[in-house]
């Protein structure tokens, strides 16, 4: 368990409880049992937060890019430090193995080296004139109080997507985390405050996602919400968000293709595929949703993956040796069961797994599924998955591949397995897909953007591009006498 001022609430650079004295368990999803109690804020604490981040602002914004930067390096490096700690907390909240919940930390701390970079980098021009009693500048504005939503599945990275660029660019920031997964954020505050970042530059509320959001949309003086999660959601949020042409960022759900080729090897292709298919139980909105193989490998590659996904070691994700860890929740298993239910009942074939684990007497333990048969009216091939479900389809070449990969509202991530360049290009150009990972499944990364094209949102997260978000340009007309 936590100790007192870890589970709280960070408001204008103190720890504190919610007005309302609520309170919220944290369930471990291997065991099912409370790992902690936090507070569970509102409407009040959400104010509070805005009034403390609308105080900041002034000052924070008006420090120099080096003074911002050296706060997220070290912040970057109190990550390091302490990121054995941080990954444990996140696998007991969030069930993933201890390896990835480290991965998942050490991604994060390099967002804020990165943006500590960016910060100093962060360049206006000089345009030329055209009248002699003119100059022109292009500067950038930081945008205000910048709101950050974000979901369970990556409980630091993908809010400190949002709050590295945010406070790099000299905006004030209100963070509200997924209320199952708020222990390891709660960590990284720790270091933002450590690292001696000024009261109220970034605020931290847990409790009620609805309540919360609605006071960040109402109030005018916050100017932009980053959000992750799903697309009713971020479709709801875009409509409140309209009454004050409030500016806003989506990344919503995905529905990946993987595209594998027949010149690669097939065993390794597999084995490929089974580890970019099940990280995280497939709780990833970049989790690639539907393999398509060329025929004549077809049965070659459907027995390798069989046969891998057999041998995954599924466990609590804190001891050696687990490969995939419980579900989030059991929500989550309800639906993983309805959608093989659904393909079953229309035809498909489920060749392993596909059900909750008797091995385990607690925990959300699914077995992972790999499934065949399937067609365009079954609800997996329609909505995105989340779930650890590898769906086995063919495509007959390029043009095929292009047809079947496109053929879906969602246009997040894409993958490609060719040992082919004009293939490869072919590929990239033509997929309607924000990221396009060829020969890698892992395309995610700080000094990129991430983002999505189609019902996937818009806006990025990570790169040059992320930090624009969070900046308006504003041009200066300067007379001057000729």
């Amino acid at each position: 368990m936590m100790t007192d001022c870890q589970t709280r609430m960070y408001i204008d650079g103190q720890w504190c409880g919610a007005e309302g004295k609520g309170k919220l368990a944290v369930i471990n999803p291997a065991t099912e049992e409370p790992c902690a109690e936090v507070a569970c804020g509102g409407a009040a604490d959400a104010r509070r937060a805005i009034d403390a981040a609308e105080r900041a602002l002034p000052g924070w914004s008006g420090r120099t890019a080096y003074e911002r930067a050296d706060i997220l390096k070290a912040t970057a490096d109190l990550m390091r430090q302490r990121a054995d700690r941080i990954a444990r907390l996140m696998t007991i909240e969030q069930g993933k193995p201890l390896a990835e919940s480290k991965g998942e930390t050490l991604a994060t701390a390099a967002f804020f080296e990165w943006y500590a970079e960016e910060a100093k980098r962060l360049y206006g021009r000089i345009v030329p004139h055209h009248v002699p009693t003119k100059r022109h500048f292009v500067i950038h504005h930081p945008v205000g109080i910048c709101a950050a939503i974000a979901p369970w599945n990556f409980p630091i990275l993908l809010p400190v997507r949002k709050i590295a660029p945010a406070i790099a660019a000299g905006c004030t920031n209100v963070t509200r985390p997924a209320s199952q997964t708020p222990l390891c954020l709660m960590e990284v505050f720790r270091c933002l405050d450590e690292a001696g970042l000024p009261p109220g530059v970034a605020n931290l509320v847990t409790g009620p996602a609805g309540e919360i959001a609605d006071v960040l949309l109402a109030d005018p003086r916050v100017r932009k919400i980053g959000f992750t999660g799903s697309n009713e959601v971020g479709q709801e949020l875009m409509r409140k968000a309209a009454d004050q042409v409030k500016k806003i960022s989506l990344e919503l759900g995905g529905h990946a293709p993987f595209i594998i080729f027949p010149d690669v090897d097939v065993e390794q292709a597999a084995r490929t595929a089974v580890t970019a298919k099940f990280r995280n139980n497939g709780q990833v909105c970049i989790s690639a949703s539907r393999f398509y193989v060329h025929p004549d490998r077809r049965e070659e590659f459907t027995e390798a993956v069989v046969r891998f996904a057999k041998t995954l070691k599924l466990g609590n994700g804190l001891d050696d040796g687990v490969e995939i860890g419980p579900m989030f929740e059991q929500a989550a298993v309800d639906k993983t069961i309805g959608l093989i239910e659904d393909a079953q009942s229309k035809g498909a074939a489920v060749l392993c797994g596909g059900r909750r684990s008797e091995r385990f007497e607690r925990g959300f333990f699914f077995e992972p599924a790999v499934v065949t048969g399937l067609t365009r009216d079954m609800r997996i091939m329609r909505t995105e998955p989340f779930s650890p479900i590898l769906p086995i389809l063919e495509f007959t070449g390029v043009d095929d591949a292009i047809r079947q990969a496109n053929d879906t509202p969602y246009g997040l991530a894409s993958y490609v397995l060719t040992n082919d360049i004009n293939t490869a290009v072919n590929m990239a150009e033509r997929l309607e897909f924000g990221m396009v990972g060829i020969n890698d499944f892992t395309p995610a990364t700080a000094q990129c953007p991430f983002g999505g094209m189609k019902a996937s949102g818009f806006g990025r997260e990570g790169g040059i591009e992320g930090i624009e978000d969070y900046v308006s340009a504003k041009h200066v007309c300067l007379g001057v006498t000729a």
